[in-house]
């Protein structure tokens, strides 16, 4: 049987869960949250608590970096790794990265388009940070560091005629396709839970405390019941984050060119309740629902919700026990690591020369007896090896004295060919800065006609589209504002003492496609006035 501890570390938290796997059978024998201000004594705590001090660790990437790569489908992994890593090379000169401070895995997926090409995820960490992660672990034994993205799919049983998404809210939220049982692609969202419990943290000053406030918090859905006063307080900390994520998770499914059926929520903020119906009021034609491990069920006092507390925990440990995409791990592999646990022996000082002998007759000889014709055979074995070993030595450092010259030579043609580049590369900043001249004057041009096609597209939308409004909108809903924000985007601001007039609203400019895309906030209430924001785009 095999088991792992997974950590799941975030700033001013760790979520962590051991999990053993005996044959198909997947078990979490412990599991919880701490919140820490010394890391490194948290995690020893973690590790005592649920005795991990032999238990192999498994931790995520702080600060991994995501790109994607256009390959051909029938090249050589030897050709595919090299052109992988140029197409890395030219992503950092690009950016003026050194591309030698970063550590890097990728995976390979099918491109939807062409049959003929695949699609390269290409996943990067600075050494620097990574190297901080690992020494938060020292003295432990840690075995693995995957990107959370990467785990979170270990918990779902995927269907290969099944496109779904993955939604986890912890820090930052990252966001998993898979299509085809195969990951997708991945986004990186700056809003997490993170926001939320920051700026409930400035009303409570407790971390700890927010997080539990976020957890029992009940937020408004158009068919629930009204919200108390002392509800509604954090809501004006938690809705503007899940408004933001919802909203960037439908344009990845509007932009998807394979149709998403279910979406996956976890994390942090997948605790707050009602946080699925959310999503499903904005997502209408996808399935929402919270992730639930696959192979877990209520077991004793213990509910399922206990466990989606933890679920980036559990999907760490997952990987820490070869469950999900191989090829993840960022840590390099030490000797010691290599080597199965059953060659592993141990012997304790305190042991009798008698108990050491008869752990393998060979651990130790008492040179003042006789040799048996078994221990003249190996002393002539061991004779043998090191004359061996020498003779390889010499021949290496023969062979090591011819390679130093040919690096010589070789070194000295590359700073000619170097000199000879950077003249070339001289010539062709000249040839860039005058080509940049030209195409900032074309791009003026363009801006300028964009504008004015524009303005004539858009001259009769705004009083079209108030005509239709004066048509439809409820006596009781008065319009306090209409903002043509963007191009063809539309923001108006609502108010009624009905939250059903309001509704109404949204609904028939909805229906009679007045605006597309439409969505809007959740109503506040102030003294009996309910006021919404409802959104969309002119036809």
């Amino acid at each position: 049987m095999s088991s792992c501890l997974g950590l799941y570390i975030e700033e001013h938290l760790i979520k962590y869960a051991k999990v053993s796997k005996d044959h198909d059978n997947i078990k979490v024998e412990s599991f919880g949250i701490k919140f820490y201000d010394r890391i490194g004594e948290a995690i020893s705590q973690v590790i005592e608590e649920t005795y991990s001090q032999k238990t192999p660790i498994s931790i995520n990437l702080s600060e991994e970096m995501y790109n994607y790569f256009d390959m051909f489908a029938l090249l050589t992994k030897n050709d595919l790794q090299k052109a992988i890593k140029t197409e890395f090379e030219s992503y950092c000169a690009e950016k003026g990265y050194n591309p030698n401070v970063f550590e890097t895995r990728y995976a390979v997926v099918d491109n939807q388009l062409d049959k003929d090409r695949i699609k390269i995820i290409h996943i990067a960490d600075n050494k620097i940070e990574l190297n901080k992660r690992i020494q938060q672990v020292d003295g432990y034994r840690l075995t693995n560091v995957s990107p959370i993205s990467m785990s979170i799919p270990n918990l779902i049983n995927v269907d290969k005629n099944e496109n779904s998404i993955i939604v986890n809210m912890e820090e930052n939220t990252i966001i998993t396709t898979i299509i085809g049982s195969k990951i997708f692609n991945i986004d990186v969202l700056d809003e997490g839970s993170s926001d939320i419990l920051t700026r409930i943290n400035l009303k409570e000053n407790s971390y700890s405390k927010s997080y539990e406030i976020c957890k029992n918090t009940t937020i408004y859905t158009s068919e629930g019941r009204e919200l108390q006063e002392e509800e509604t307080n954090y809501l004006e900390d938690i809705m503007p984050t899940l408004y933001e994520i919802v909203g960037k998770v439908r344009k990845i499914i509007n932009s998807s060119t394979e149709k998403i059926e279910k979406v996956y929520i976890t994390g942090t903020a997948a605790l707050i309740n009602n946080v699925d119906l959310y999503f499903q009021e904005y997502l209408t034609e996808t399935d929402c629902e919270i992730l639930k491990p696959y192979f877990i069920e209520k077991i004793g006092d213990i509910s399922i919700k206990d466990y989606i507390e933890v679920n980036s925990a559990i999907s760490i440990a997952l990987m820490g026990i070869g469950e999900g995409l191989a090829g993840m791990n960022f840590k390099k592999q030490s000797f010691s690591d290599k080597i199965p646990s059953w060659l592993k022996i141990e012997v304790s000082p305190d042991k009798t020369k008698k108990e050491q002998k008869n752990l393998g007759g060979f651990l130790t000889w008492d040179l003042g007896q006789k040799l048996d014709k078994t221990e003249k055979s190996l002393i002539r074995i061991a004779v043998a090896l090191f004359l061996l070993v020498v003779i390889y030595s010499g021949f290496s450092a023969l062979l090591s004295s011819q390679m130093s010259k040919k690096q010589q030579e070789a070194d000295e043609a590359i700073t000619q060919i170097n000199q000879q580049i950077s003249l070339a590369n001289s010539d062709n900043e000249k040839i860039k800065n005058k080509t940049n001249e030209y195409t900032n004057m074309i791009k003026n041009l363009e801006e300028a006609n964009n504008r004015i096609t524009d303005r004539n597209r858009t001259r009769n939308a705004i009083p079209n589209l108030l005509n239709q409004i004066m048509s439809i909108i409820p006596e009781s809903v008065q319009l306090t504002s209409i903002e043509n924000t963007s191009d063809t985007h539309i923001v108006i601001d609502a108010q009624s003492n009905k939250y059903e007039q309001l509704g109404y609203l949204k609904a028939k400019i909805k229906a009679d496609v007045i605006l597309t895309n439409v969505i809007s906030t959740a109503g506040q209430k102030d003294n009996n006035v309910v006021t919404v924001k409802i959104e969309g785009d002119l036809p």
